[in-house]
């Protein structure tokens, strides 16, 4: 099959773009590009496709796994380590989420609250 497009980035609405694009900087190593403004940040990425991260006044977080406000999409980053993965995510701002439906992966909220996940590489 023949590709009509490739993916370039993936945005995720938060309250402070800055503050979450430093946040998964940190988890991917990949730095913020200088072009972002307050509105509108992204992630310079070497892997193709990249993160960004857009204003929205009236953020409101997905609830995982509840149903009244459900994610539509969420983040896996794979860990040779799940430990010192946790611990890492932890130290720069992550919360474990209560629900752990698995043994080979773990399930955070970024400091907006967007659900992402540690996955057993």
């Amino acid at each position: 099959m023949t590709a009509i497009a490739r993916l370039s980035l993936t945005a995720l609405d938060c309250p402070n773009p800055h503050a979450l694009a430093d946040f998964y900087s940190a988890i991917t190593g990949w730095p913020v590009s200088p072009d972002s403004d307050d509105e509108w940040v992204y992630l310079v990425s070497d892997a193709g496709a990249t993160l960004a991260f857009q204003r929205v006044d009236d953020f409101r977080a997905p609830e995982w796994p509840g149903q009244q406000h459900p994610q539509q999409a969420h983040c896996d980053f794979d860990v040779a380590d799940l430990d010192d993965g946790e611990a890492r995510v932890l130290g720069i701002g992550a919360r474990k989420h209560d629900v752990q439906p698995g043994t080979t992966f773990r399930v955070y909220l970024d400091p907006a609250g967007h659900p992402f996940c540690l996955v057993l590489a």
